[in-house]
């Protein structure tokens, strides 16, 4: 006989009729907890299992490849050429899920767009092209209705609606506008520009407004800035809205920002890895010295990755004291923190791997074989029938 707490969940979990009452046929699978990887250059997104860390395989999310780029005109051609030359063929940039976890949005980087994919049928549902050259950073707001991306090359972030692919709002940001974030109670949006990063070092100061805005995600009108010296890079907000831990253009380390002072409280320097202090400011990755920022669910601990220093380190609040320095291998680009809380995700874009790392002990518990030059990271609910219908390969 089933339980009873399994039968309340189930009928938690399916659509109630106006008599109140469920009917069978309408009750599904629950959804299952994944992280999803981009692979930059391989173009797929990888699905990880959140309680086991294995893979459960990927999806091609640039069948359309050869079409799109028949598809552009001279312009479009020549952007896409400058844009590979910085870059490398990188198609993958963020990535979320529907809420009932069967399609999945996928901004790519240097198409430029942003598509929707049903994961079952592998249809594309829709295709919203850029203004600019090159789509960056996503968020997908709370309820899943929308979504923004980073529109790179013309300053600003455009909104789209997750149903139709139609752009519904668009709001001004500042030069090369990279991360979109939520604050944790969905009651602020922020946008984080990084500046011209084609620029040296020694011309910070040509390389636009570098700053943090923050958006009424309501009206996504802007009502505050902030302005920084350098390229505000990956980071994440306190509960209260009050703190921000950021990583900056340059810096071996990250800043402890107060949004309501609108000032840096402390800057945090993190050590050098063994090759990290010979590698010219110039020859960082976009420009970014350490580029990966988590928060552990009870925000005792900060997840650092170490890009150039090929190493995470888990940082214990309020202090900022370093608990360990993980070695890792080769360029670890983006931290995610578990759905539970308790494991961050650092992907490994030279080793084409994942490292789950315990926030309780510092130690990598699991590393995870993922496809080309992983990049972003982050965590979604999937349909067991949208995971069936993925590719079994690793990648």
């Amino acid at each position: 006989m089933r339980s009873p707490w399994r039968r309340r969940l189930a009928l938690l979990a399916v659509p109630v009729l106006l008599s109140g009452t469920a009917s069978p046929a309408q009750a599904a699978a629950p959804l299952r907890n994944v992280l999803m990887v981009g692979n930059a250059y391989a173009g797929t997104v990888s699905f990880i299992d959140e309680q086991t860390f294995a893979n459960l395989g990927s999806l091609n999310v640039i069948p359309d490849l050869q079409q799109r780029l028949d598809e552009m005109n001279l312009v479009e051609r020549t952007a896409y050429e400058i844009v590979r030359g910085q870059n490398g063929d990188k198609f993958v940039d963020d990535m979320f899920l529907s809420l009932d976890g069967k399609i999945m949005y996928v901004s790519r980087a240097n198409l430029p767009d942003v598509v929707a994919i049903d994961l079952v049928t592998r249809r594309q549902l829709w295709r919203f092209k850029l203004e600019g050259y090159h789509a960056d950073h996503m968020a997908m707001s709370p309820d899943g209705t929308k979504l923004i991306v980073s529109d790179t090359t013309v300053n600003k972030a455009q909104v789209i609606d997750a149903r139709t692919g139609t752009e519904v709002a668009e709001f001004p940001t500042g030069s090369y506008p990279h991360a979109n974030d939520y604050s944790p109670d969905g009651t602020k949006l922020y946008n984080s520009s990084i500046g011209t990063v084609s620029l040296p070092r020694w011309m910070e100061w040509a390389k636009g407004a570098r700053q943090l805005t923050v958006v009424d995600p309501a009206t996504f009108k802007v009502t505050r800035v902030y302005n920084f010296d350098h390229g505000v890079r990956p980071a994440v907000f306190t509960a209260d809205n009050k703190t921000m831990y950021a990583q900056l253009s340059y810096l071996n380390g990250f800043v402890e920002y107060d949004l309501v002072a609108g000032r840096i409280v402390r800057t945090v320097e993190m050590p050098y890895g063994s090759d990290g202090a010979s590698i010219h400011p110039d020859d960082y990755p976009g420009n970014s010295a350490h580029h990966g920022m988590a928060m552990s669910g009870d925000s005792a601990k900060l997840c650092v990755a170490g890009t150039i220093d090929d190493y995470a380190a888990i940082v214990s609040r309020p202090g900022l004291t370093t608990d360990r320095i993980i070695p890792l291998g080769d360029i670890p680009y983006w931290s995610q923190t578990s759905a539970d809380g308790r494991y961050c995700y650092v992907s490994l874009s030279g080793e084409d791997e994942v490292a789950v790392i315990s926030y309780a002990t510092a130690q990598v518990v699991a590393r995870v074989p993922v496809g080309d030059f992983p990049q972003r990271e982050r965590n979604g609910k999937a349909a067991p029938e949208a995971l069936a219908a993925l590719d079994a390969a690793a990648g």
